[in-house]
């Protein structure tokens, strides 16, 4: 397996204006990752996002490092199906500029306020496939794969992400396995990750501290799963997550591409990116 990181890793950076997204290249190849994955592009030098995308590639090039991926919102939820379609087109021709072959887009985290009706997953579903249909038959014309993530509450349980990558039915359309994400809809990650694993075409390394909402608390900095836990973000290998199994599962069903390191954790920047890039080091040897 070969190593990534997001660049959500270095969002505390970012925000406080040290580090760019063009910046973080060069960080990400002194800490020794195979490659980078970038989140929706946010130009610091004012330029638009397909300029942008070239200067990253170049940067990338220059520094001897991948772009694994490019990851990107949507709302399936509540926007028109066919407005998504085209905003995720456009996502798509960036991705090209960025030189990777893979992009991650959401699905949708909640319906718009007294929208949602009697609709449950399996109404939405034919929704959502022909939506991701759409998209990764005009992405397999670029050579760029697409998935999305066991992300957003709505569409994070693997059973669920299970049934839309089967409904899609198109093998350009695959799964982003979030090893941490599962805890947010209280599901145990080891069984989540193992059914998902077959339909993996990107990993991400995370890990979460974990309260149970039965201690009567609400705890500073963590924020609630969909059954009334409580769970915060921390250093890879440092929280509850199981990770070596997770790969173990992983690898069983045949996946042999990027681990990256997705942190949003409270801890100091810089430790948690050094000892993330161990803990993913360390689980792409085991």
């Amino acid at each position: 397996m070969k190593t990534s990181v997001s660049s959500y890793s270095f969002q505390g950076l970012i925000n406080k204006g040290s580090e760019t997204q063009f910046s973080v290249i060069k960080r990400a190849k002194v800490l020794g990752f195979d490659a980078i994955e970038f989140i929706t592009l946010s130009p610091h030098d004012g330029s638009d996002k397909q300029t942008y995308a070239k200067l990253l590639k170049e940067e990338a090039d220059r520094n001897g490092i991948a772009i694994s991926c490019y990851s990107v919102g949507a709302d399936m939820l509540g926007q028109d199906k066919q407005a998504v379609i085209e905003e995720l087109k456009a996502e798509i021709d960036v991705a090209a500029l960025l030189g990777t072959d893979l992009v991650r887009h959401d699905i949708g985290f909640a319906f718009p306020a007294g929208t949602r009706g009697y609709q449950g997953y399996a109404n939405c579903l034919p929704k959502f496939a022909d939506i991701c249909r759409a998209v990764t038959e005009y992405a397999a014309t670029k050579g760029i794969r697409t998935c999305t993530e066991n992300h957003g509450y709505f569409s994070q349980d693997s059973l669920r992400v299970e049934q839309l990558v089967n409904t899609v039915a198109h093998g350009n359309f695959g799964l982003l396995v979030d090893t941490g994400n599962f805890l947010c809809v209280d599901e145990d990650p080891i069984t989540a990750v193992g059914r998902c694993a077959p339909y993996a075409f990107n990993v991400h390394i995370k890990d979460f501290l974990l309260k149970s909402g039965q201690e009567g608390l609400i705890p500073q900095g963590f924020f609630p799963t969909r059954g009334g836990n409580f769970l915060r973000g921390t250093v890879a290998g440092h929280g509850i997550v199981p990770l070596v199994s997770c790969v173990r599962a992983l690898k069983q069903a045949g996946y042999d591409g990027y681990l990256t390191l997705e942190f949003e954790g409270a801890e100091e920047i810089e430790f948690a990116l050094s000892a993330g890039a161990d803990c993913v080091k360390q689980l792409a040897r085991s």
